[in-house]
């Protein structure tokens, strides 16, 4: 896949750059941008490819191995049919349409779905025709396809994304709404870089931006509402994105569908609601008017008592195979003046105090020391921070920047008070100042990693450090702590804002 777009590559925006920088004219026609069809045939390809040798190697296995037999017409028959209804499986699921790749979950959900559709298929119908080879299949090679599938995907994925990071292979966004809602979105888009979204055109009930402004956070705007039907036919925009907006109606928004469809510009629409996703919304008519039901957070029940489990085998496992580390640092730190271990009273699930252990990174009066430096704090909000703390010791920076310090942590939650996965942990000072929608947070148990851990840690502001712990609240899942999971070693190996 080529490095830049074929229309040109875009205007790399970095994370600390201050809205009204200028962003690059919008090219003609990228809604068929190139580089997209060449992904999606890399893609088409490599699991061509990944299918193709699975069934030679189901065959080969079936045939007897190492032993050099054969391949013989039933097995050979057997592998045509399970790779045939593997790629159709894919198809009909849906597992090549380049709205979905790149985009993480919702493709690995489709490529998982297919390939274990495909699998339930063959294992019923060998079953009924009394096959036993189907087994060797069912149980064997198809399981180990799909996770060679999603490592292949993942791989072109993370390849998509270091593109993006660099500014090429976006989509070109034209954003429908006020000039607040815009700038919000246009500042979204620069710290999500890897989503694949740039916003290059700005569309307002007037036409303006803030004021008599032709641009809004550096993005032009093209027009108001009354011309944006023309802005959609030429081709200009990948994805049109629309907001809440005065002079906005349902009838302007229908007519608007129906002027993209067979475009290839995908409409999304935000409904101007908090930040929830997943099972949470809930679609449902009234007499044909679309209605989203939102629920109450899962913050109970199976789900949870499950998150419980996983905690707690999940701390007592890694604690046993980590204890030649903790009993190293440990020693690093006694030598290097003080006690091992720091613990401090922080709030968890509820409001309710514990004691938090971490491997002491600081001098051993380094609070008394911290009034000395309150001039000089570099923290969000209610935080104490400085990027170059003299408090920190020689073993510590070692600790702090790959977390090592955090590690006593797991004993926190091997006994309840934390969990694996939650909000950072707060301080009692810190609580005192909590607004009611900063009180959320303490709805569920503090975690060892989070959304703020995998999302740049200190660097991020207050807000953002907020509102992540509260997406967090709001969309619990488990498979949303497995992703964050995941991600943790990657953050933890950067090192990115941790001090």
């Amino acid at each position: 896949m080529s490095s830049t777009t074929d229309t040109g590559p875009l205007p790399v925006i970095r994370r600390d750059q201050q809205p009204g920088s200028a962003v690059a004219s919008t090219p003609v026609d990228v809604v068929c941008a190139p580089w997209e069809a060449r992904y999606t045939r890399t893609v088409l390809g490599t699991d061509l490819l990944i299918v193709s040798l699975s069934a030679l190697l189901g065959g080969w296995l079936g045939a007897g191995g190492g032993n050099g037999a054969d391949l013989t017409l039933n097995g050979a028959l057997l592998a045509a049919v399970a790779a045939a209804l593997t790629l159709a499986s894919l198809a009909v699921g849906r597992a090549w349409e380049p709205r979905v790749l790149g985009q993480g979950c919702e493709e690995f959900g489709r490529v998982f779905r297919a390939v274990a559709y495909s699998a339930v298929v063959l294992g019923l119908t060998g079953f009924a025709a009394d096959v036993d080879a189907v087994r060797l299949w069912t149980f064997g090679v198809l399981p180990v396809a799909c996770v060679t599938l999603l490592a292949a995907r993942y791989g072109l994925r993370r390849g998509l994304h270091r593109h993006r990071e660099l500014g090429t292979c976006m989509h070109h966004v034209l954003a429908v709404s006020t000039p607040e809602s815009v700038a919000e979105l246009v500042i979204r888009t620069h710290d999500a870089r890897h989503l694949g979204w740039v916003v290059t055109g700005a569309c307002t009930t007037d036409g303006r931006g803030f004021g008599d402004d032709q641009t809004i956070a550096g993005v032009p705007v093209v027009g108001d509402l009354e011309v944006l039907s023309s802005l959609v036919a030429d081709r200009r925009y990948r994805v049109v994105a629309v907001s809440p907006s005065p002079g906005w109606s349902p009838r302007r928004l229908q007519r608007l569908a129906w002027d993209l469809e067979g475009s290839g510009t995908e409409l999304v629409v935000d409904p101007g609601l908090m930040e929830l996703a997943g099972p949470r919304l809930h679609a449902r008519p009234v007499d044909g008017l679309p209605m989203l039901r939102l629920t109450e957070p899962s913050l109970h029940g199976l789900a949870q008592v499950i998150k419980n489990g996983i905690d707690r085998l999940g701390a007592l496992v890694l604690l046993l195979a980590l204890l030649p580390v903790l009993i190293g640092v440990a020693i690093a730190v006694k030598l290097d003046g003080g006690p091992a271990f720091f613990r401090q009273t922080r709030v968890g699930r509820g409001g309710s105090a514990f004691r938090m252990w971490k491997f002491r990174s600081m001098v051993v009066d380094a609070e008394q020391r911290r009034l000395a430096l309150a001039a000089a704090d570099e923290g969000a909000g209610p935080l104490f921070k400085l990027r170059h703390d003299p408090r920190v010791t020689r073993v510590g920076h070692w600790l702090r920047r790959y977390s090592m310090d955090e590690l006593p942590q797991l004993l926190n939650v091997l006994t309840g008070s934390m969990s694996l996965v939650g909000p950072r942990p707060p301080l009692p000072e810190e609580v005192l100042t909590y607004s009611r929608e900063e009180h959320r947070r303490l709805h569920v148990r503090p975690g060892l990693t989070g959304l703020w851990q995998v999302s740049g840690r200190s660097d991020l502001s207050w807000e953002e450090s907020i509102r992540l712990d509260l997406r967090y609240v709001e969309n619990w899942s488990l498979a949303l702590d497995a992703l964050i999971l995941w991600k943790t070693a990657g953050a933890v190996l950067k090192g990115a804002g941790a001090y």
